[in-house]
């Protein structure tokens, strides 16, 4: 119910007018998100990559309303990317795109609009000498935004994407996308799905999670194991080593503020640990759905809102 609660208030303009405006909000946004500039977010990279980690970036804008922003998006992260070869960070460094934000929902030729930003943006990563994913939404999205996976792997075999394991078609999704040179970031699912097409309890998803798991590593691609759940991480390593998987092959990803003691720990084993690193001034969603991901992040929030001055 409090997930549930949570999730509606990322997409209520009321709720979130109300949260923006507490004082200590922005504080603790700062917890899970880089900063609102370019700046920022390279500043936090370099960071972050100076203590054995690489780093994915999302430029936070899911509710693009016009063409004109979709193609201000991709712009953005061609100024990104340009920034991240300019600096030297590419090489650790790559970027997370959602398709929403770059024109994929709306109502004029969407799919379009949203693949040629996306063929822009990995156009500039190209440059760059880095990579994409694209992110994965709701159920409503997944199929076109494979579709448009597809379409760009052909000029861009590098592409990555991302498979939620809640749904029920993810088993099916990890078998299509696990061949040579394939890159999956598999994730739980941060969404509230109806039971049709996807899991509802804990345990179903974690079980599906690691039937995912097991396809992934079993085939030739480059799995993302992104999780922070310990029982989900021992079980990949535990997968990578029966499948005789180096640690070059693989790799863990957590968000930017979750677990960095487990994220440091993972980078002294010599595994490859990712973090996903959000920056921009369109951050309510994506802080509202982490909240929701994590009573501890909430705990967190609630915490200082109490203690404030």
């Amino acid at each position: 119910m409090l997930r549930t609660t949570l999730l509606a208030a990322s997409r209520a303009p009321r709720v979130r007018q109300v949260i923006e405006k507490l004082p200590p909000t922005r504080a603790i946004v700062q917890r899970f998100v880089a900063g609102d500039q370019l700046e920022d977010a390279v500043a936090v990279t370099d960071a972050l990559v100076g203590g054995g980690r690489r780093i994915t970036l999302d430029h936070l804008g899911e509710d693009t309303r016009d063409a004109a922003q979709a193609a201000d998006t991709a712009a953005a992260y061609e100024k990104l990317l340009a920034a991240l070869k300019e600096t030297g960070l590419a090489e650790r460094a790559e970027v997370s795109v959602k398709l929403s934000a770059v024109g994929q929902f709306l109502p004029a030729d969407g799919a379009r609009i949203a693949l040629d930003n996306a063929r822009r943006i990995c156009e500039a990563a190209a440059d760059a000498g880095t990579t994409v994913t694209l992110d994965m939404e709701d159920h409503t999205t997944t199929d076109s935004t494979l579709g448009i996976a597809r379409e760009l792997r052909a000029d861009f075999p590098w592409l990555g994407v991302v498979l939620q394991a809640y749904l029920h078609r993810t088993e099916a999704d990890c078998a299509d996308l696990s061949s040579a040179g394939s890159r999956v970031r598999l994730c739980k699912g941060a969404y509230q799905e109806p039971a049709s097409v996807a899991f509802q309890g804990k345990r179903d998803v974690d079980l599906s999670y690691v039937r995912c798991l097991k396809v992934l590593m079993a085939g030739e691609g480059y799995p993302m194991v992104a999780s922070h759940d310990p029982r989900m991480i021992r079980i990949a390593g535990q997968l990578a080593q029966w499948e005789g998987r180096g640690l070059d092959t693989f790799e863990y990803q957590m968000l930017y503020g979750i677990r960095p003691e487990e994220q440091e720990r993972l980078v002294d084993t010599g595994a490859t640990m990712r973090i996903y690193l959000p920056y921009g001034g369109e951050w309510y969603g994506y802080f509202m759905r982490r909240l929701a991901e994590r009573p501890a992040n909430l705990a967190f929030f609630l915490r200082a809102l109490a203690t404030r001055d």
